[in-house]
C-alpha cells in the first residue's frame, strides 16, 4: 500500500473530532453520533426500536407509545465522556438494561399510596407535547407522577395510566415526598455557609415540599428573611438560610456551584438559583442571553436591604 493509498480524515471529519456537540455537551460531535449509533442499536437489541430527535432523546420510531416514552442521553453522555472509547458499548448496554422500558411500564404500581412520587424535572430535556399538560412548579420545571424502577426512575406523563386522576396523583406524590430523608452537609466557604443535601435521586424534587425540608432538615420553622435555594440535579438540593450581610456572598456561591453541577451531574434539574419566601418562589439567575445575570427580585431586595446587605447590580 503506498501513501496515496492511506484514506486522511477530511477537514468536516477533523471539525467533528474537536468540535462539542451543542446538545450532549460533554462530547463531540463525532462522540455524539457515536453514542446516539450505540444507544439506537441497543434499543432496537431491546425490541423498541428508536430514534434520535437531535434534541437530546430517543423517541418511538414508530409513532408515539402508550406512554410517550423517551429516553434523554444526556446522563449517558455524561458517563462515557471519561471512559475508553472500547468501553462504551459496556456502558451503553448497562444502561438500557436498566431503563424503564415501555413494555416495563404497563403495569401501574402494586401500591400507589407508598411507591408513587412526585418528581421536579427540566420540561426543555422532554419532548414538547409529553410536558404540555404538566403543572408548572417554575418556569422551566414541571411535575410529573413517578417511582423507582430498579436503578431507574419511571414517569408518567399520562396520569390516566395510573387509574387516578391528576389532583390524587399529586397528593399521593407529594405526601411520600414528605416522607422521604435528606443527608445534609454544611459548606463554609469564604464567609457564606450554605447546606448540601443528598440522600436519593428525588432530593431535588423535595424542593415541592420545602417546608418540610426546612421543619425536618435543616430544623428551622420559618425563616423570616428567606432562602436561597438551587436544585441542579435530581440528587442534590442547596440552602441559603438568608440572615445577615454574607447573604450576597452566598448568593455568588450558590449561583456558581449550582451550574456547575447542572453542566456535569447527571439528572439535571435547573442551574438557577431561587428565592423562597413563604411558598413563594422567584428566580433570581438568568442565562437566557448566553452569560450570567440576576433578576431585579423586589422581595430578595428587600430582605437583603433589611440584613444590612448591599444588593448585587442586576
Amino acid at each position: 500500500m503506498t501513501i496515496r493509498n492511506i484514506r486522511r480524515p477530511g477537514r468536516r471529519q477533523a471539525q467533528d473530532d474537536q468540535q462539542p456537540d451543542a446538545v450532549l455537551k460533554p462530547l463531540t460531535v463525532a462522540q455524539a453520533a457515536r453514542l446516539v449509533r450505540l444507544a439506537e442499536a441497543a434499543t432496537a437489541k431491546r425490541g423498541f426500536t428508536m430514534r434520535y430527535d437531535g434534541a437530546g432523546s430517543l423517541v418511538p420510531a414508530t409513532g408515539r407509545t402508550a406512554d410517550s416514552c423517551t429516553a434523554g442521553l444526556g446522563n449517558l453522555a455524561l458517563k462515557v465522556a471519561g471512559l475508553p472509547r472500547q468501553q462504551w458499548h459496556a456502558e451503553v448496554s448497562d444502561h438500557f438494561d436498566q431503563m424503564p422500558t415501555p413494555d416495563r411500564l404497563l403495569p401501574p404500581p402494586d401500591d400507589l399510596e407508598n411507591q408513587l412520587y412526585l418528581r421536579l424535572v427540566c420540561a426543555a430535556v422532554h419532548d414538547p407535547d409529553m410536558v404540555r399538560d404538566a403543572p408548572e412548579f417554575v418556569p422551566g420545571l414541571v411535575t410529573v407522577p413517578a417511582l423507582y424502577a430498579g436503578r431507574a426512575v419511571a414517569m408518567y406523563f399520562d396520569v390516566d395510566r395510573l387509574g387516578v386522576s391528576l389532583p390524587e396523583a399529586t397528593r399521593i406524590g407529594l405526601a411520600n415526598l414528605r416522607r422521604l430523608h435528606d443527608e445534609v452537609e454544611t459548606l463554609k466557604l469564604g464567609g457564606a455557609e450554605f447546606s448540601v443535601l443528598t440522600g436519593g435521586m428525588f432530593t431535588a424534587s423535595r424542593a415541592l415540599v420545602f417546608d418540610t425540608v426546612l421543619r425536618d432538615s435543616l430544623h428551622i420553622d420559618d425563616p423570616s428573611s428567606g432562602c436561597l435555594v438551587a436544585v441542579p440535579s435530581r440528587d442534590k438540593m442547596l440552602v441559603h438560610v438568608l440572615q445577615d450581610a454574607t447573604a450576597v456572598e452566598a448568593l455568588a456561591m450558590l449561583a456558581a456551584y449550582a451550574a456547575k453541577l447542572f453542566n456535569i451531574s447527571p439528572g439535571a434539574v435547573s442551574p438557577h438559583v431561587y428565592y423562597v419566601i413563604g411558598d413563594s418562589w422567584y428566580q433570581v439567575t438568568d442565562y437566557s442571553r448566553g452569560e450570567f445575570h440576576l433578576h431585579d427580585v423586589a422581595p430578595l431586595v428587600d430582605a437583603l436591604d433589611e440584613l444590612g446587605a448591599v444588593p448585587t447590580a442586576a
